[in-house]
């Protein structure tokens, strides 16, 4: 928990936001929309994003099934008093031959997710199949018109090469188009594996290249990064391990496949004091500058530009909301 002094001290900032409101996602859970069990237990998730999956959790033979609960669970979750900071739908991709069919059961909901997340994006040309699927079964008006952010994941060796292109195209799709903002990226580890054929281990010495390469890519655009699974849900230590090298390499959540791992991977993507009081006082000084109409900006030395600004505001608000 954060000193009290500091949660009280964040409010001040409140004037000095981006327009854009920040939101957390420092453990991103997935609950197979298959389970009506699960799906009923949605409100009290603790997870920033809970993902109603569409995707890998749910087998071939449930994912008519799963379209139908999905699209009702849109409709019947109250999103005001979710315990989680996003609910988020995660579609089949477009090279499954399956997003049509989940688009035109999930467009029937009259509420949208805050989030909807593309799995398997592995080229510009794959964004063009999905803004037309969308903007067929949603229309124009439902996706320009609204909060709605878009998630994907880079899953494939193609893709990780690619990824500068399909990053700017899927943020000019929003500028030219008004698609859905792309928010964050998320890299599918076992997928990847698959991929080039390597073998995961709990060390992920085998990702280690593509993981880098991936959050830099994500960071260039400043995109979230949302880290791989962590496999071996009884581990603990290694799963504490793996999430506090992340966000020290830049990550700014981590996927998890079992609600034992939430706390874990939350508490340690939160980020530490001296970070936070480094953002507080950044904003401050920047707050004061501005007020004078003072030009070049310096902070501790160093010149301060728009990305290093919105990486204090963002954790202001990541902490603001996850007190809140």
């Amino acid at each position: 928990m954060l000193p009290k002094n500091i949660i009280r001290q964040i409010s001040q900032f409140a004037g000095v936001r981006d327009a854009a409101k920040y939101v957390p996602r420092r453990a991103l859970l997935y609950v197979p929309a298959s389970n009506q069990k699960m799906l009923d237990k949605v409100p009290l998730m603790r997870a920033d994003s809970v993902v109603l999956e569409l995707e890998d959790g749910v087998a071939l033979t449930a994912k008519a099934e799963a379209r139908v609960q999905a699209a009702a669970a849109l409709d019947k979750l109250p999103y005001h008093t979710l315990a989680c900071q996003e609910l988020g739908l995660r579609v089949n991709s477009v090279s499954s031959g399956l997003l049509e069919d989940d688009i035109i059961a999930v467009s029937k909901a009259e509420k949208l997710p805050h989030a909807f997340m593309i799995p398997k994006v592995d080229s510009p040309e794959d964004l063009v199949t999905i803004y037309n699927i969308f903007r067929e079964h949603y229309g124009d008006e439902r996706i320009t018109n609204t909060n709605t952010r878009l998630v994907i994941w880079i899953e494939s060796a193609r893709a990780l090469l690619d990824m500068p292109r399909i990053l700017s195209s899927t943020l000019n799709l929003h500028k030219q188009a008004g698609f859905f903002k792309l928010d964050a990226v998320v890299f599918g580890s076992d997928d990847f594996c698959a991929d080039i054929g390597a073998t995961r281990s709990s060390h992920g010495t085998e990702t280690l290249f593509a993981r880098q390469k991936f959050v830099t890519c994500c960071k260039a655009f400043q995109l979230q990064a949302i880290d791989s699974v962590y496999i071996d849900i009884k581990d603990l230590d290694g799963l504490r391990r793996q999430s506090a090298e992340g966000r020290q390499w830049g990550f700014t959540g981590k996927q998890v496949i079992h609600p034992s791992q939430v706390s874990i991977v939350q508490e340690q993507f939160l980020p530490p004091k001296e970070r936070i009081e480094w953002a507080q006082e950044l904003v401050h000084a920047y707050s004061e500058h501005e007020s004078l109409g003072k030009g070049a900006f310096q902070f501790r030395g160093q010149m301060i530009d728009r990305p290093l600004l919105l990486q204090a505001l963002n954790i202001i608000q990541l902490v603001e909301r996850v007190q809140n």
